[in-house]
């Protein structure tokens, strides 16, 4: 019997999901004028007897300013985001984006009482340092993720002293030492 070829496939379900969603919260802002991702969609200092503020903590890494942001971050996590799923399972990228978002979030909260965060930037960076190990074996420390782990921090540490522009270089240096710590922590498992 032959089997018939399905020409799409849901091929990395837990990326494919978070793209949409995004998508759809980008939509969600425009005909909102911005209210849905103002009150649901960012981070920003607020009261903890509020329940959206835990919301928020994750939930600010689907809203984008606009579609230029969103596609710079979808793009990146639509290539790194396949081969981390088939390589650690969809289950472990989820939850991996669940802690980078919630770290990134409450740091956020913290440190930054002024300011509002959103954008899937720190999950990205997530995926870049995790994508640094892959091929890597032994118990020694990758060459591949030490290169890029200093390369990649040391730019945003020196962007976020020399740079006046509205991105979040924690968020990226938050997301690269979760990707970091939680891959490390993967290949020790194996």
């Amino acid at each position: 019997m032959k089997r018939k070829r399905r020409w799409l496939q849901y091929n990395a379900p837990v990326t494919l999901t978070f793209a949409l969603l995004s998508f759809a919260v980008l939509l969600l802002d425009f005909l909102t004028g911005g209210v849905s991702t103002r009150r649901l969609f960012c981070v920003y200092r607020s009261s903890l007897a509020d329940p959206l503020t835990y919301f928020r903590f994750f939930t600010h890494t689907l809203g984008h300013s606009g579609f230029s942001h969103y596609s710079g971050n979808m793009m990146l996590l639509l290539v790194l985001g396949p081969s981390l799923e088939e390589r650690y399972g969809s289950r472990m990228i989820f939850w991996s984006m669940m802690a980078t978002a919630f770290v990134s979030g409450l740091l956020q909260w913290l440190l930054f009482p002024g300011t509002a965060l959103l954008g899937a930037s720190g999950i990205v960076f997530m995926m870049i340092l995790m994508s640094s190990l892959g091929g890597s074996r032994g118990d020694g420390l990758p060459l591949t993720l030490l290169l890029v782990f200093v390369i990649y921090v040391g730019s945003e540490i020196y962007s976020a002293i020399t740079a006046s522009d509205n991105v979040s270089h924690l968020t990226h240096i938050v997301g690269g030492c979760c990707g970091a710590v939680i891959g490390l922590g993967l290949r020790q498992k194996k």
